[in-house]
């Protein structure tokens, strides 16, 4: 006697394929409850922004919430009246010389701690990582003591020297991560053809480390550029002082100019983005590099 076989109901066309032909509810989420939340979240981010905008572009006195007509008295008051160029000046020399002796010591910081072995090495390291829960304003008392012994109060060089000692620790920490990601076999090679340790780094291991390069020097001049405490504290001279310390003085206990401040703070934050955007790839190259384990 022949059984027939009832033939298998047929999957509707529609339906997407499931991993072990398991239905999950929450693969089937309504395309409004993902875009209602992100797009609630982007305006309450862009908001303050155009907030911003708003005061720094439109009149004196105005109370419109458009910026039209479209004035530029405020930016022309900051940059000439409140010495905004002079400020403005000073924060790329500080942030590019930040940037530079950050990125040059901890490189050479960071080389030793990722190829050779010594004593208290662990102790060395975890030193670095606990030195970042000490808060900058700790720093400033030894600072500004060995600042005054030097005679370099009121200098753009005592904070560039702050800046870096304050960003020292975690910059040598990632970028000694980013040189266990090379494999030592690269430069055991360039021993074998003559090189020695110097130019081995110089043209094997350098080239690679672009990216984490990037990522380091990039946070320190940030940081320096945004950072208030060190250049409040370390510069007494208007001509020195730097953009935050800068938009600090629009402000007063009696009144607020808030086209100045809004202008100032459209000055100070247009450098980081344009630095930020043509940086993304390279700083998310970096931090992809550094997170994995060599």
């Amino acid at each position: 006697m022949i059984t027939e076989i009832a033939p298998a109901p047929e999957r509707v066309a529609d339906e997407p394929v499931r991993p072990g032909g398991r239905h999950r509810a929450w693969d089937e989420v309504p395309r409004w409850q993902i875009y209602v939340p992100l797009t609630v979240y982007l305006l309450f981010t862009l908001i303050p922004f155009y907030w911003i905008l708003l005061f720094a572009l439109r009149p004196a006195g105005s109370t419109s919430l458009v910026p039209w007509p479209v004035t530029s008295e405020h930016f022309e008051k900051v940059w000439t009246e409140r010495s905004f160029g002079t400020y403005f000046a000073n924060s790329v020399y500080v942030g590019l010389a930040t940037l530079v002796l950050t990125t040059v010591v901890a490189l050479a910081g960071g080389y030793a701690l990722a190829r050779f072995d010594f004593r208290l090495k662990r102790g060395f390291m975890l030193a670095l990582l606990c030195s970042q829960f000490v808060p900058g304003a700790l720093l400033l008392v030894p600072l500004f003591q060995i600042f005054a012994r030097l005679s370099m109060i009121n200098s753009l060089g005592s904070v560039v020297i702050a800046e870096t000692v304050f960003q020292l620790p975690l910059s040598m920490i990632l970028i000694s991560g980013f040189i266990r990601n090379v494999p030592h076999s690269l430069e055991e090679a360039a021993w074998v053809d003559g090189c020695n340790r110097f130019t081995a780094f110089r043209i094997v291991v350098l080239p690679l480390l672009r990216p984490g390069l990037i990522a380091v020097g990039s946070f320190a001049f940030v940081h320096a550029w945004n950072h208030f405490l060190f250049a409040l504290m370390f510069l007494s001279d208007q001509s020195k002082q730097t953009i935050p310390v800068g938009l600090n003085t629009l402000m007063s206990s009696d009144s607020v100019d808030l086209g100045a401040l809004a202008a100032g703070g459209i000055i100070a934050a247009v450098p980081v983005v344009i630095v930020f955007a043509f940086i993304q790839k390279w700083l998310i190259t970096g931090f992809s590099a550094g997170a994995v384990k060599g």
